[in-house]
């Protein structure tokens, strides 16, 4: 970027940081010991649906290589009400999960369509034995390559109390985006 694009108010787009969602499995071990939270099996991307050819090859190529041939309902597509899509992954192992996640990070990227990656979203729930309480979510944010807790409750309220025990607990495993107000509510979530 010159001079002139920042005279004329250009910037450049920020390109998504893919890699620092790999540290979710060791995360889940802290997770698990110190919070009694388990992941769901569940995650998603958001990313705002474009039109054209690239995002038609980008639709096609992401199925392609996250079908699942033993379980073909385990992916998913869900456009919410503001108009972003979902790619909603269903499985049980972490690992394979987060594999499966940024296979479609990449393959969207692939076809220029990474700056309108949003962020992606892992599903927990209490572990066995733990005491009830709602569900709760870590959302990666790929301009930032950081991660925050959301705990949303009845209402559209949040657990403010839950979000910030977990940013303690998770700060060692997971590079935790320090600006709270980038911690978007994310009313209504497709990933269970």
């Amino acid at each position: 970027m010159g001079l002139l694009d920042v005279l004329r108010g250009r910037t450049r787009q920020v390109p998504p940081n893919l890699d620092a969602i790999f540290a979710l499995p060791t995360a889940a071990i802290t997770l698990e010991s110190a919070c009694s939270l388990v992941p769901t099996g569940s995650g998603g991307i958001c990313f705002k649906a474009g039109s054209g050819a690239a995002e038609a090859e980008a639709r096609h190529e992401t199925d392609e290589l996250l079908a699942d041939e033993q379980d073909p309902t385990s992916i998913r597509r869900v456009d919410d009400d503001l108009g972003f899509s979902w790619l909603v992954i269903t499985d049980a192992d972490l690992s394979s999960l987060v594999t499966r996640l940024h296979g479609a990070n990449d393959t969207l990227q692939e076809h220029g369509l990474g700056p309108h990656l949003l962020c992606a979203v892992i599903g927990l729930k209490d572990a066995p034995g733990a005491a009830g309480s709602a569900p709760c979510y870590l959302v990666y944010l790929f301009k930032q390559g950081t991660f925050y807790p959301f705990a949303p409750r009845d209402g559209e309220r949040r657990d403010n109390e839950l979000e910030l025990r977990l940013k303690a607990q998770l700060e060692g495993d997971l590079p935790i985006e320090p600006d709270l107000s980038r911690w978007l509510a994310l009313w209504g979530l497709p990933v269970a």
